[in-house]
């Protein structure tokens, strides 16, 4: 028999811990963002079950579309304890333009899912605010997402976002690693920072090791919750000119894995990349991990992409025409290789006097 108080203590969703009306306060102020974003193939609002996109790609004779989802990992961590929310927000959105600009595809879409312990409105729309931007820098639109209240999951003030991405490449311009040789060259393109892998290592060295927390100030780094939200770069703007210009072979977008383990997901299993440390600048934040954290060279290679955010991998007869564009609109590039007969892996050829000399 049920105790007549438990029948009249009547709970609520709010009592345990989801607020409703604080979800529709934020969606409000996110439909307002997201709209900002919106291109005319957009058929459908902030909102609906579904987002709807025209299939409309103009001058695109066998489009294939591309697809990509991800993360910013445990740089969150970083940015709750900054209370800086927009630029993991702008890194969801760069990361995955860059993991299909790889293919020579165009973004057309985004959705994301915000997922946290108590919904705090002015933080979820922070991190909008910088999904959005990034969407219009890039040509994409925000056309939905899911947000996930889960209090007893996530602590009060904790929160997780993932990215899920569409783009479209004229099959003519696809690359898939199918054309890389023999004798090509590899191009560089310099990264912000950590972008957004490494976190777990870097937080472990410079807060629970060396005993900083994030507002200390250090010496080249400045202070260092600040040089680990450096934002992670969207390169399509600089790229997409010589993807349709049909003057790269390939594209290496360095995240996880690093230079070891990304640029080989580009190479022929005959094929190696001969990669020259001290080919390029190392960032201050990645020699002073290597020197304070006693880090091994292969694992600083591995986990970090040590100042690089793109690599290309060009042919001969196209390297003065890379060279000339990215010299035109200003980016900064490096020569850091090239591809020889192998297996299928990133060969480090190190300076004489060997890793240490090249990071200092």
């Amino acid at each position: 028999m049920l105790d007549s108080a438990a029948v009249t203590d009547k709970v609520s969703y709010r009592e345990s811990g989801v607020d409703i009306d604080a979800q529709d306060e934020a969606l409000r102020e996110v439909r307002r963002i997201a709209r900002g974003t919106f291109t005319p193939n957009v058929l459908s609002d902030i909102g609906s079950f579904g987002g709807l996109f025209r299939a409309n790609f103009e001058g695109i004779t066998n489009p294939i579309l591309v697809s990509s989802t991800d993360g910013v990992g445990t740089k969150l961590r970083v940015a709750q304890a900054m209370k800086i929310h927009d630029t993991v927000g702008y890194d969801l959105v760069s990361h995955c333009v860059n993991d299909i600009l790889v293919q020579g595809a165009k973004p057309l879409f985004f959705l994301d899912y915000f997922a946290t312990g108590k919904l705090r409105p002015a933080v979820m729309t922070d991190v909008v605010r910088g999904m959005a931007r990034a969407c219009s820098e890039n040509g994409c639109a925000l056309i939905g997402g899911e947000t996930a209240e889960m209090p007893g999951f996530y602590g009060d003030d904790d929160y997780d976002i993932a990215g899920f991405i569409v783009g479209v490449v004229d099959e003519s311009l696809l690359l898939d690693g199918k054309q890389v040789r023999e004798g090509d060259l590899l191009i560089a393109l310099p990264s912000a920072g950590l972008h957004t892998n490494g976190y777990s290592l870097a937080r472990r060295i410079l807060i629970d090791k060396l005993g900083h927390d994030f507002q200390t100030i250090l010496p080249e780094i400045g202070k260092i919750g600040e040089a680990l939200l450096a934002p992670h770069i969207s390169y399509r703007r600089p790229l997409m000119p010589l993807v349709e210009q049909r003057a790269l072979h390939a594209m290496a977008h360095i995240t996880g894995g690093g230079l070891t383990d990304n640029v080989p997901r580009i190479l022929p299993d005959n094929l190696d990349a001969h990669i020259k440390l001290g080919s390029w600048p190392v960032l201050p934040i990645f020699k002073l991990m290597f020197d304070a954290g006693n880090v091994a060279r292969d694992e600083m290679l591995r986990v970090f992409n040590m100042g690089l955010g793109m690599v290309l991998v060009v042919g001969k007869d196209q390297v003065d025409v890379v060279s000339k564009h990215l010299t035109q609109i200003g980016e900064k590039f490096f020569f850091i290789g090239n591809v020889r007969r192998g297996s299928g892996k990133v060969v480090y050829d190190a300076p004489p006097s060997g890793f240490a000399s090249w990071i200092e």
